[in-house]
């Protein structure tokens, strides 16, 4: 009488070799990230170190430290708001036509524009805002200079040149306005299908159906989609750089030609010709971008993360 042998299942809780060689690449990798983002923390650390612990009239400016990066970081914050403003609700506006206006055909080719409007290089939007929107900007600064130059935002002398942090604040919109669009659509998209007809069983419109479920339901998708985006905007440079006339001084001045630069914009122009404290001086502007942007994308991580206990029973 023969024996016949059968093949066993793997034991319960014995992984596989190709499982545990994934598990490990996948904790490498997370790993090799976080050594990364300290390696580069470090790095900034030590070089900006020097300008630190220097006496402030070495530092440039020659006021100290905090006098020569707080402008920098108030033109920083105030341009990537001034895009954010603009760019919010753009995209939400285009995430809801293509997800719930636009035919098929329609939405599927304004969907590949949106997504390839995000590989424009960023030196080609600097170049389109220094020769179009620039010059193109100058009569309606003139027209908010004269009939609402009480308010700060439109005071001081309007630019004859176009290069003002209004023109900075439009290109930073536009360049954000991809990414933020497709997280938003996305999000849109997952609305629970049952919520939508329902809302409409009842009676309601398309409109207020968007109102009473899609917009409730994409919520933190919005809120997180607006802080990638203003991650990128705290951290542009060449769009920056072309266009502003930096000046070291707090200014809420948008048709201005002395507006505030930004960090970004002020080390890409400097830092090529300096040395020494000056530029461990522009190494610490760039830890202060570091942490900021940092914080930024951390705060949107944790949105993101709590969409995931978001479900169509709560």
């Amino acid at each position: 009488m023969s024996s016949t042998s059968t093949a066993q299942p793997p034991a319960r809780g014995v992984r596989r070799l190709g499982d545990r060689v994934f598990t490990s690449l996948s904790t490498g990798s997370g790993i090799l990230i976080l050594v990364a983002l300290v390696l580069v923390a470090i790095f900034l650390v030590a070089q900006a170190l020097p300008a630190l612990t220097a006496d402030p009239s070495e530092v440039r400016g020659g006021a100290g430290l905090v006098s020569y990066i707080g402008p920098l970081l108030f033109g920083t914050l105030l341009a990537s708001v001034i895009a954010v403003v603009i760019a919010v609700p753009l995209s939400i506006g285009i995430a809801l036509f293509i997800s719930h206006y636009a035919p098929r055909r329609l939405a599927q080719a304004l969907g590949y524009v949106v997504d390839l409007l995000a590989a424009v290089p960023s030196i080609v939007f600097g170049f389109w805002g220094l020769s179009v929107v620039g010059p193109g900007s100058r009569g309606v600064g003139e027209w908010l200079n004269e009939h609402l130059g009480f308010i700060p935002f439109f005071a001081g002398d309007a630019s004859t040149t176009g290069k003002t942090m209004l023109v900075i604040g439009i290109v930073l919109a536009i360049m954000i306005l991809p990414i933020m669009t497709a997280v938003n659509r996305e999000v849109f998209l997952q609305t629970p299908r049952l919520h939508e007809e329902a809302s409409l069983a009842l009676g309601a419109t398309r409109w207020e159906m968007i109102q009473q479920a899609v917009l409730p339901f994409g919520k933190s998708g919005v809120i997180s989609g607006l802080m990638l985006g203003l991650g990128r905007a705290l951290g542009e440079t060449m769009a920056v750089a072309l266009i502003i006339s930096p000046s070291g001084r707090y200014s809420w001045e948008l048709l201005s030609d002395n507006s505030s630069s930004t960090i970004a914009a002020d080390i890409a122009l400097n830092l090529p010709e300096s040395s020494g404290v000056a530029s461990s001086t522009l190494v610490a502007s760039g830890l202060v971008l570091f942490v900021l942007t940092l914080a930024v994308n951390m705060l949107a991580r944790w949105i993101v993360s709590r969409r995931a206990e978001f479900s169509g029973a709560n």
